[in-house]
Formats: structure tokens, C-alpha cells, sequence
């Protein structure tokens, strides 16, 4: 049974949530409306707890693995961007990287972090990367309205997340035990997102890679 004064993050609903069992000791709810996985509230980690953890990551251009990975997002990304266009790697970590791939693109990209680049440019972009911090959002809808207002019309959100599918696989999910990891998306997630947010699907795998367009 769910919390009374426990409200998803992402629609706000109240009444249909469950309580569903996660790979730790954490307590998550899905909820029935969004079909988004949520930490308790009181499970969410400090600022102090996140940043020693984003701080023991291997990533930065000195790791080939990390490049190769976000090479995948660049790679997908790239029939939607051209040259002098104007973007933003939203949630880049302590060692920005993408910014620096994007420019041998040709494209422009600023970097923003809450932690480690915490002044946030203004935009409009043309097009915003947040790869593999979506996991990462206590408050899902604000962050979207944010993207959202970052973006111009017709620009382009390129995420990077792995999707959730079952709850019988969400028990043992590697992906989940992360205590960073605190908001987790369905594909049907990311209809909601599309019909409440302003954006539509514009491409990606629905795994692991979505890309939205502002509408």
C-alpha cells in the first residue's frame, strides 16, 4: 500500500500507485498513470552523497569506453543537427565530454551541471543532450519543464536512460542500485512526457535512447 502523502514526481498522481520491490533496500512505487519507478522521498541522497559518487565515475576524454558510449548518442543525433547550430549537455558531470565531440560536429555546445557547473545558460538551444542524468531527477517534471523552455521551437532533446520493462526484472536490476539512480522510465513513460511536456518522438531505440522534438 502506498504512502498517503506520497505523489509521483513526474503527473502528480496520488491514487494509483504501488509499491514494487527494487534491487536494494530502497522503497519504489510505480505509478499506474506515467508508468515511472520512484525512490521514496526519503530515500533521495544528499548533495554531498551525489557528488562523491558522480566524482568516483571513470568518464572524461581520457576514457575510450565512456567517448565510445557517448558516441552513440552523437551518432543518433546526427541527422538532426547541423553546422553553427547551438546546443547545451545538460547534466555533464565533473569532466565534460560531449561538448568536446560535438565540436569536432562542428556544433557549439555549452555545459550545465547542478553540482559541478551549476550556472545554467540561458539558450534558446537548437538542441539539449542529457545523457544518463534522467535516472537522476528528483523532481522529473520540473526538469522537463526546464528542457522544455531551454529548447526553441522544433529543437531537438536527445536522453539517454535505460528504460525499465517488467517489474519481475526491476527486482535484480544492476541499473537500479545505483543510490544516485532514483527516477526510472517505461516506454510509455515517454508517451506521457510527449503529450504533457510539449515534445514528440522523433527517434531512438526506446531502450535506452529517445530523442524529442519540441512541438
Amino acid at each position: 500500500m502506498r504512502k498517503p502523502s506520497v505523489v509521483c514526481p513526474l503527473c502528480e498522481n496520488m491514487q494509483d500507485l504501488s509499491e514494487i520491490a527494487g534491487p536494494d533496500q530502497r522503497v519504489y512505487y510505480e505509478c499506474g498513470n506515467c508508468r515511472l519507478i520512484f525512490t521514496a522521498p526519503d530515500s533521495l541522497p544528499s548533495v554531498e552523497a551525489e557528488e562523491k559518487r558522480y566524482l568516483q565515475h571513470n568518464n572524461g576524454l581520457h576514457h575510450r569506453g565512456y567517448l565510445k558510449f557517448l558516441s552513440r548518442a552523437v551518432d543518433a543525433a546526427e541527422p538532426f543537427l547541423f553546422k553553427g547550430a547551438i546546443g547545451l549537455d545538460y547534466g555533464c558531470g565533473p569532466s565534460p565530454s560531449l561538448s568536446v565531440l560535438l565540436k569536432r560536429h562542428g556544433v557549439d555546445c555549452a555545459d550545465y551541471d547542478p553540482i559541478f557547473f551549476p550556472e545554467q545558460p540561458a539558450g534558446p538551444f537548437d538542441f539539449v543532450f542529457a545523457t544518463e542524468c534522467f535516472e537522476h531527477f528528483f523532481s522529473p517534471a520540473e526538469e522537463l519543464v526546464n528542457l522544455n523552455q531551454l529548447l526553441r521551437p522544433g529543437g531537438f532533446l536527445v536522453v539517454m536512460t535505460s528504460l525499465w520493462n517488467s517489474q519481475k526484472a526491476f527486482r535484480n536490476w544492476s541499473y537500479a542500485r545505483d543510490y544516485t539512480h532514483v527516477s526510472f522510465y517505461h516506454a510509455k513513460t515517454f508517451n506521457y512526457i510527449c503529450s504533457h511536456f510539449g515534445f514528440r518522438l522523433a527517434g531512438g531505440d526506446r531502450k535506452r535512447l529517445i530523442i524529442l522534438q519540441k512541438v
